[in-house]
This record gives C-alpha cells, structure tokens and sequence, in this order.
C-alpha cells in the first residue's frame, strides 16, 4: 500500500475528494474525516503535510463534549433564561460549564461539528456558544425534551432553532403589540383612579397576556381556526373582555357605579368578573373569529373543564369530528391555580382520551409569581407552576412578560404547534402583581421586599416604546399620540356611562311598580311545570331497538355470559316482559336515537355498566374489537356515544355540563359509578349546575346517574347524598328524582328531551333494584303513559287507615312486609320526583286518603339524611298535619359497616313504619 495514498478503499473517489478538501481547507469537512485525515497523515510520515493548513486536530472526546453541550442547552437552558422580570438573569449554571463538557475558552475559536443544530454543519464553539445561549437562554425557556414523540420533538426543535426564537415582527405589528400593552396599562389605570377601591382584579404587571392574545386570535386564519373557547379565572378579566373581546367600554363603567341594577329579567346574577361574553372578531386578514369567554364561578380551574366540553360540543356544530382544528380551547390560568388545583391534572389527562378530545389546548398562565399572600415556595414542591404540563408531555415556553415581542411570538408558534399536533401546549409568562389579590388589599404586608421591587419597575410600555424608538420602528410622537388616542377613548366612555346611568335612575323612579319584563328582547324558556309530554313509544319501535339489541354480527366472537345476557333481552321481547331496568333504559335511548336526538353518556365504566347491567359496548373475547347496538338501529338514527371516563367525577362532570352548554339538542348523560362519587364533583354541581341558570341564565338538560340504596355494604356506596341535592333546590332551578320502575327511567330520560324547557335531571338510581324480580315494567308501559311523579297504591282510599309515603329502593321492602304480614288497610306511595315536588297531585291524594289516616314518611337514609328534612314541613302544609318519620336514627355516616346491623335496622324501622 502506497503510505501517502488515503484512496484505497471501496470509496476511494469520495476519500479522495474529502481529503483534496481538507488539503485545501481544514474547516470544510467535518471534524470525524479532519480528526482522520490528519492522524492518517500524523501516522504515516510522522507530521502534517507542509500543505495542509494550519490546526489542531478536533478530538474525538471534545467533539463529543461538543454534542453533549447542545443537547444539555436544550434539555435545561431554560434554568439560564431571564424570565423574572423583577430581576437580573440567573447565576451561571455550572452545569452549563464548558469544563462540564471536557472544553474550555481555548476552543472557543476551534470550529466543531453541531449535529443537527439549526439544520448541521460546522461553527465556531465561540458563535456556538452565542446562538445556543440566544434560542435557550434570552427571554424565554423552552421545555420539551420531555417529549417521547421524536418526529414531534424534532418539528418543535428545528421551529426554535431555526428562527435562534428571535421575533421577526414588522413595523405595524411592532406597533399593534405596543398599542395592545398601552390599551391594557391605560384601562387599568383609568379603573384604579376613577373607581377607588372597587375589586376588579387588576392585571398590572401582566399587560402583555392583552397582546398575546390579540396575537393569537389573529394568527388563527393562518392555521385554519375559527373560533376559541376561553375560559379564565378573575384576574385580567375585565381588561380581556373589553381590550380583546370588544365589550363596550361604556358598560363595564356603568357596571362599576354603587347605583347599578343590571337589566336582566330573571335570575340574581353575578359579580362583573364572573360573567362570560361571546364576540366575533375581525383579524388583520378580513377573517372573522368567534371568541366564546365562559362563565365561571370562584373556585378558579374548575371551568377549565367546562372549557374542554363546550369546545367539543362547538366541534360537534361546525362538523370538526375528525381532525377537531376548527374549535381551540384556550385556557389562561394563574400560577398558583394551575399548581395547587388538581382538577387542571385531571383534564390534562382526558386530553387525548377519546371521548374528550378537543384537539389541543393552548394554555396560558398569568405567572405574577405570587397566590393570593402565599409565595410561591410555598404554594409548590416544582420548580415551575407548569411541571404539571409534563405528565402529557406537553411543551412548555416559560417567557419573560416585560418582552411583548417574544410573548406574541410564543403565543403564535404555540397555535401552530397546537394546529399540527392536535396536543395541548403552555405559555408560562413571568410577570408581576402591582396591587394585592384585589385592590382593597395590601400586599406589602405580606411580600414587602418584592412590592419594593414592583413600586421601582417601570411599566411594559415605556421600556418597549423605547425599545422601538431606538431601533427605528417608531417616533416618540407616535408613542405619545397611541397614549392619548385611548386616554380619550375611556373618559368619552366614562362620560357615556355616567349620563346611562342617570337616564336609568330617574326612570325607575319615575316608575311606580316597574315591569322588569317591559323592554326586554330576551327570549326565554317556558316556566318549569307538569304538563304531561308525549314520551310513548309504538311497538314497531320497541321491535326496531330490540331487533338491534338483540343482534350480534356474524364472525363477532361474544363472551358467552353476555351471549346469554341478549338470549334473555330476546326471550323477554317475545314474550311481552317483563322489562328489566337495563332493558328500561335501552329503550328510553333507542328511541331518543330514532327521534334523530343523539345521546352521549360517559362514566367510569359506563359501557358496561358499573353493575354488569347495561353492556352498550360488546367485545370480542378473541380480538378484543367492539360493537355497539345501539348505533345499528337504522340508516339515519342519531349517534349513541358511549364512553368509559377516566378515574375522575369533577373534570369530568364539568366536561359534560359544558358540552350540555353548548350542544342542548343531545341528551348528555354523567353516570357517577357510585352516588357517593359525585361528592368529589360537588363544586360542579354548587357552582355550575344548580346555579347556573341564576347566576348567568344559561340552561342545561344534562342528567346524572347516581346509584343509590341501602343494600348492607357499608358506609360508602350507599347513599348519593340525596339530601345535598334537595338542598340545592329552588328556583326549579334541577329535578330531583328517585325512581322505582323501568318505565319510569324510560318516560324521564325521553321527557328531558322532548318538553319546551331545559332543567338538569338527578336521578337515584338503583343498584340491587337492577335485578329485583319485582322492579319489572310490562310492553304497554313504554308503549302507553307517561312519567308520573308521584305512583299512587292501587289500594281504596276509602280502606287506607295509614298512608306511608317514600321514595326509591324502600318501597320494595315496605311492599315485602306488608304482604308478608297481610296488611290491608295501609297504602303505600310513591314520590318518584322529589324536586319540583308535584304539590297539586300531592294536595290531591291529601284529599282523597282524608284528615283521619295516619301519615308516616318513611326513608332507608338516617333521618339528618335523605328527604325528610327536605320533605317534611311541605308535607305538613299539604295534609294539615305532621308526618311520623319512620327510619334510621340521625347518625354521621351514612350506614353502617355490619350486614347483621344493617338488616336489624332494616327490620325495625319497617316494622316501625307500620306500627307507629
């Protein structure tokens, strides 16, 4: 072998050539073929070539240094970032040390291979260095190597190290941004002077979100987005919905004044900063975008769910099923919220469930580095508010608030990740809280060294508008005239207010008993009542449903015990009954189907059902694919969507009222596997579903599902709280309602849906009932009636020496002992609705049993529970007399944990019912 020839493998051409490069210039080939080709040279005539340029040799260890250096900027620069805007940049890290890395300052002008940094090639370690620390470690910190998804880790990587996250605004949108942050800083202070002390939660010290939400909502035309479902929490929300949803400026004033009565004709309303607003919205482009604000109470993230079902539901209406692009959920959150309320980790972890997908979220979190009076050293164990984003694997952008530019820049790029992945994304933006929680507070008692730093910092616009003169974007006296522009604009608008306001006033003066429905355009829903709906069925429907219930596919390899389970269903067609609770509810749902109303219910373990009663979903035991009879009833029915829910009641709850929100024309369905499990939902409930129609006038039919009665299994997963829910009631703001038949849950679930108003339904439902022999209806009971809240016994009136009335699950056991014992002379009834209690029908029966019979109310529940506090003194009212209460005594759980103890009470107070 000729020792001066390299040429002499397979590859000789392309050696050679490599090494005519490297003759020619030792920097263009790679540091691997530099590293070869001078040790080839080293090793065969013991020194370089007189033509080879000047050089060391790359070292194979610091090249590799090299690799790990890019790799650690990218797995934690963002600790380097400056995001703090009330201090100077971290420390340096040692663990960013050159010396980490087998380097030092002497190789900062060797030239190294970069991998693929911004695209691969060679650069000095020194401008290396400079480029890493610009995209890593400048005014924002990027947080996604935590992303498993290598194509999608990649895409994000070369997004950031292409542009090094540098802004690349022009003139005018330099100018938009910096109109934005002074339209925000100049509301806030007109608020701050001219309403001394009102609470309006403040977003000084956060101004830029104004700017990067106008950002957002323009660029959503570039990635095909049509409309945004926002939800918040209070602070910044009156600046969000008259700086970026166009409220009028004019009414929020008129809203402030002691002397403000809103002109709403029903319900008692909300405070300003809970009140949701819908707008559309013209972007730069002509295009138009909806921005949906929800409504939502106190209990902060809890909307955020509510958030992710009306986006859903949106999707539905605009017919984005598939891909779900159109319709974005954004969710601004506060730093504290986000970390310490675990319902934001519950929705996290529906965001790629199939039954609650809306295709991305983008969240934006108002960091201003303090809760309430509660540093965040002590509000988290993370180091971030949004560790929590992890769990999913979404990428995180922690940004410094003070730089408007690189805020709207995230927020864009967040879209557009959000738009390509269909993931949830976060903006973290670090920024201050000039007052305290509200204004009324004083938030250097708490934190004084940092509101020290606050009363020095120097507002967003100022630093920017300087920014921007210096670089040539704009004149100091545009600066001067966008500031004045607005100033005027809020004092026209005060003005506005305050003359609204006195016309009011001296007309409701004027007016001796005003008519608050006099004037208004508003349409509402007709008052709650009883008038009986059409909820009957034919029996070529029953047979329609049944023929598909009853059906399994050919090839499809049902479990033998479910094989069984249709036989059954089958049998009991043929024969006329009797129908089960299952085969109840079936029905109810098939024919809401071939009515065209589509149903969703989801739960855990909805599918089956909790108590193997409902199997709505088969499974082949042998491939593990699935069926759903209930969407094969005929070519042009509704969807049946069915859905296990993940291990959650309140996220998950809150998903399907905001689906119910917004999409009134489905049945949507939340089935807690135990009543009891609705208690870890209760803020929903309080706050949303109760309260909704009175504080924001917005209806829902959503129905709950939750299994109640008293079977000896314990105190827990015995009772649904019943009496939580009676004491919620008023207004007819809910229906309560403890069902004892088939046909009753059929005649409810169809009446829901068919009558001219929207109520939310709660409905005890059964457990050990499911398969009672006695909790059977009969073909002419779907065929023929209608719901009845209140089932009278057959017995004569005339004959009843003793009434017992009761609800759900202990009319079974009353009607046990009564036959055993062959009483005649006691009826027993029935109040299947409880809320709104059917007083007429009630007074009516009061009537027909007389003054003389003895009243009893008898309950499975301890007596502080269940219905009788609710019941009682509306009983004494219609009848005229007191009700005896026969039932368990008041105890503070609710049942026992003993069987033998629980039948004994059983026993005695059915007895006593009886006897008293």
């Amino acid at each position: 072998m000729n020792p001066s020839s390299v040429s002499t493998s397979a590859n000789a051409a392309l050696i050679e050539e490599y090494h005519q490069r490297w003759l020619e210039d030792h920097n263009s080939v790679d540091p691997t073929w530099r590293a070869f080709f001078q040790g080839f040279t080293l090793g065969s005539n013991g020194q370089p070539p007189s033509s080879a340029p000047d050089g060391a040799i790359v070292d194979n260890i610091k090249q590799s240094g090299v690799y790990y250096l890019i790799s650690a900027y990218r797995t934690i620069g963002h600790t380097q970032a400056h995001l703090n805007p009330l201090a100077g940049p971290p420390s340096p890290s040692p663990k960013l040390a050159l010396e980490r890395f087998r380097l030092s300052d002497a190789d900062l002008d060797i030239v190294f291979d970069v991998g693929n940094f911004r695209g691969g090639g060679q650069l000095k370690l020194r401008d290396l260095l400079a480029q890493l620390n610009q995209t890593y470690c400048e005014h924002t910190g990027v947080e996604y190597t935590h992303i498993q998804d290598q194509e999608c880790r990649r895409w994000l990587q070369e997004r950031i190290e292409s542009t090094l996250l540098e802004p690349d605004f022009t003139k005018a949108q330099k100018a938009r941004i910096l109109r934005r942050v002074h339209k925000a800083e100049l509301f806030e202070k007109f608020l701050h002077t001219k309403y001394v002390g009102q609470k309006r939660f403040s977003l000084e010290g956060g101004e830029t979100i104004i700017a990067a939400l106008d950002a957002v909502i323009d660029h959503c035309p570039t990635v095909e987005i049509e409309e945004i479902v926002m939800g918040m929490a209070h602070r910044g929300r009156l600046n969000v919905l008259c700086s970026v949803m166009r409220k009028s400026f004019d009414l929020l004033f008129e809203q402030f004044s002691d002397n403000y009565v809103p002109d709403t004709v029903a319900g008692d309303g909300d405070v300003k900063y809970h009140l949701g607003y819908e707008s559309i919205l013209t972007t730069t482009s002509g295009k138009k975008v909806e921005v949906r604000l929800a409504a939502n109470p106190s209990h902060l993230e809890i909307v955020g769910p509510v958030v992710e079902g009306k986006a859903r539901a949106r999707q539905r209406h605009r017919g984005d099923t598939a891909e779900r692009r159109l319709v974005m959920p954004l969710l601004i959150h506060g730093d504290a919220a986000i970390a310490g309320q675990g319902i934001v980790a519950e929705m996290l972890q529906f965001s790629q469930i199939p039954g609650y997908r809306t295709g991305g979220t983008l969240h934006f979190v108002i960091n201003n580095q303090i809760g309430f009076t509660t540093d965040s050293i002590d509000s988290r164990s993370s180091r971030y508010c949004t560790d929590v984003a992890k769990t999913i694997e979404a990428p995180i952008f922690h940004v410094n608030g003070d730089d408007p530019e690189e805020v709207c820049m995230v927020a864009q790029l967040a879209v557009e990740f959000r738009r390509r992945w269909s993931r949830d994304v976060f903006i973290d933006m670090y920024c201050y809280r000039k007052h305290g929680h509200n204004e009324t507070d004083e938030p250097s008692f708490t934190q004084p060294m940092m509101y020290k730093q606050i009363a020095g910092h120097e507002p967003v616009s100022t630093h920017y508008t300087r920014q921007l003169i210096a670089e040539g974007s704009l004149t100091e006296t545009e600066g001067e005239e966008i500031k004045a522009e607005y100033s005027a604009t809020l004092d026209e608008n005060l003005a506005k207010a305050k003359a609204r306001e006195a016309t009011k006033t001296a007309k409701r003066k004027a007016a001796a008993a005003p008519d608050p429905y006099k004037g208004s355009t508003a349409i509402f829903q007709r008052n709650y009542h009883f008038t009986a709906v059409e909820t009957k069925i034919t029996r070529e429907a029953v047979d329609q449903i049944f023929a598909a219930l009853t059906k399994v596919p050919e090839g499809f390899n049902v479990h033998p015990k479910i094989q069984r389970f249709v036989d059954n269903r089958a049998k009991a067609h043929r024969e006329g009954g009797p129908f089960d609770w299952g085969m109840g509810e079936a029905l109810a749902f098939g024919s809401l189907l071939l009515d065209g109303t589509p149903v969703r219910l989801s739960g855990q373990d909805s599918q089956r059902g909790t108590f193997t009663h409902r199997h709505a979903v088969f499974n082949d035991h042998t491939n593990g694919s699935q069926y759903v009879p209930l969407n094969q009833l005929a070519e042009r029915q509704a969807k049946f969507c069915v859905y296990n829910s993940l291990l959650s009641e309140a996220a998950v709850l809150a998903f399907d009222h905001g689906y119910a929100l917004d999409y009134p024309d489905m049945l949507v369905i939340w089935e807690a596997q135990f009543g009891d499990f609705a208690n870890g939902a209760q803020v929903v409930i309080d706050q949303f579903i109760a309260s909704s129609e009175s504080k924001w006038q917005r209806t829902t039919s959503i129905t709950l599902l939750l299994p109640h009665g008293y079977e000896g299994q314990g105190p827990e997963h015995s009772s649904a709280r019943l009496e939580r829910f009676l004491q919620l009631c008023a207004e007819d703001n809910i229906q309560v309602a403890n069902l004892t038949t088939p046909a009753q849950l059929f005649h409810i679930l169809r009446r829901q849906v068919k009558r001219d108003f929207r109520k939310p339904l709660v409905i005890m439902s059964p457990k050990s009932l499911l398969r009672h022999p006695a909790v059977v209806s009969k073909l002419e009971d779907f065929t023929e009636g209608s719901f009845q809240e209140i089932l009278n016994d057959p017995l004569d009136p005339a004959k009843a020496e003793r009434v017992i009335l009761c609800s759900g699950k202990v009319y079974y056991d009353l009607c046990e002992y009564r036959d055993k014992e062959k009483i005649e002379n006691t009826a027993i009834v029935r109040i299947e609705q409880l809320y709104p209690l059917h007083r007429a029908h009630l007074g009516a029966l009061a009537d027909a049993y007389g003054r003389d019979a003895r009243l009893i109310w008898c309950q499975e529940e301890p007596q502080n529970m269940g219905a009788w506090s609710f019941i009682a003194p509306q009983l004494e009212e219609i009848f005229g007399r007191k009700a005896v209460y026969a039932g368990r005594a008041a105890a503070s759980s609710p049942a026992v944990g003993v069987l033998a103890i629980h039948r004994q009470q059983l026993a005695a107070f059915i007895q006593s019912a009886f006897t008293l």
